[in-house]
C-alpha cells in the first residue's frame, strides 16, 4: 500500500486488527526486515510496517533530511491513516527515530519498544566513521556499504551458517538508492544526544538488545533501562545488531508479552 503524505509517497504493509503496533526500520534497510514480526503481531494487534522516505519503494523527494524531518513523517503518516496513539517498535536508526518522534509528539505514543539503539549521540570516532561511509557510499556504491553493514548487523555464526538471511539483508542494503544512504547518515550524524530525554518518557518501554551487539551493544541499552521510569530490559541471546531476524522467536515473545501488559493496564 501507499500513502501520499504531503510531497512524498511512503509504501506500507497494515496487517491485522487492534491496538496499532508501528515498526520503524533499521538503516540502511527498509520494511521487508519486519517479516518475522507482521506475521506473529498482527495475529493479535493491528501491525504496520512503513518504509521511510527513500527506503524501498518510498519516494525520497529531497537529498537531506534530519531524524526529526523522518519523525514528522511518521506523524504525517499516522494523521493519514487516522491514528491517534500507537505503540512503535525502533530498530537501530528507527529507535533513533522513535526517540525524536517522542521528543516531538509525546501524546501519540502509547508504548515504546527500543530495539538495539542507543539514546548517546555520536562519539568522534562514530562521526568520523559516517563521513568515511559517505565517502564510500558516494564512490563505490551501495554493495560496497552491503560488504562494510553486514558483519555488524548479523553474529559470525549467522554469517557463517544462514547464507538466506544474509542474502536477504544485502539485497535490502543494494535496493536503497546511494542518495538515501548518504542522507541516513548525515542525518545520524546529526542527530542531538537524547540521554536527557530518557528521564521524561512517561509511557510504558521496553528495551531490546542482542547480546552480541557491537554497534549498540547491551551497556547502551542498560543506560537506557536505568534512565527510563519502569523501563524493561531484555537481552536475547546469541543476536547481534538485528536482533529481530537473528532470534525472532524470542524477540517476538518478548514484544508481545509487553504488549499485553499494556492492554491489561
Amino acid at each position: 500500500m501507499d500513502a501520499q503524505i504531503k510531497d512524498i509517497r511512503l509504501e506500507y504493509t497494515d496487517q491485522g486488527t487492534g491496538t496499532p503496533i508501528v515498526l520503524l526500520h533499521a538503516f540502511p534497510l527498509n520494511r521487508t526486515m519486519w517479516a518475522p514480526q507482521l506475521d506473529s503481531f498482527s495475529a493479535s494487534f493491528r501491525t504496520i510496517a512503513v518504509n521511510l522516505r527513500g527506503h524501498g519503494g518510498s519516494s525520497l523527494s529531497q537529498a537531506s533530511y534530519t531524524l526529526e524531518d523522518l519523525a514528522t513523517d511518521v506523524k504525517d503518516f499516522l494523521d493519514h491513516l487516522t491514528i491517534q496513539q500507537a505503540v512503535f517498535v525502533g530498530l537501530s536508526m528507527g529507535g533513533y527515530i522513535l526517540m525524536a518522534f517522542y521528543r516531538l509528539y509525546p501524546e501519540r505514543v502509547k508504548g515504546l519498544i527500543l530495539a538495539d539503539t542507543r539514546a548517546q549521540a555520536d562519539t568522534p570516532e562514530g562521526r568520523a566513521g559516517r563521513f568515511e561511509m559517505i565517502r564510500t557510499a558516494e564512490t563505490q556504491g551501495a554493495s560496497a556499504i552491503a560488504d562494510i553493514m553486514i558483519p555488524r548487523l548479523l553474529s559470525a555464526h549467522t554469517i557463517k551458517t544462514n547464507p538466506e538471511l544474509v542474502g536477504e539483508v544485502r539485497a535490502m542494503i543494494i535496493h536503497n538508492p546511494v542518495d538515501t544512504i548518504v542522507a541516513d547518515l548525515r542525518a545520524m550524524v546529526e542527530r542531538p544526544d537524547s540521554v536527557s530525554l530518557l528521564a521524561t518518557i512517561a509511557r510504558p518501554t521496553l528495551i531490546l538488545v542482542g547480546e552480541l551487539d557491537q554497534g549498540t551493544p547491551p551497556a547502551d541499552a542498560r543506560l537506557m533501562a536505568e534512565r527510563i521510569p519502569k523501563a524493561h530490559l531484555t537481552v536475547l541471546p546469541d543476536a547481534a545488531h538485528l536482533s529481530n531476524l537473528e532470534k525472532p522467536e524470542v524477540f517476538n515473545q518478548s514484544v508481545l508479552s509487553f504488549l499485553e501488559s499494556i492492554n491489561s493496564n
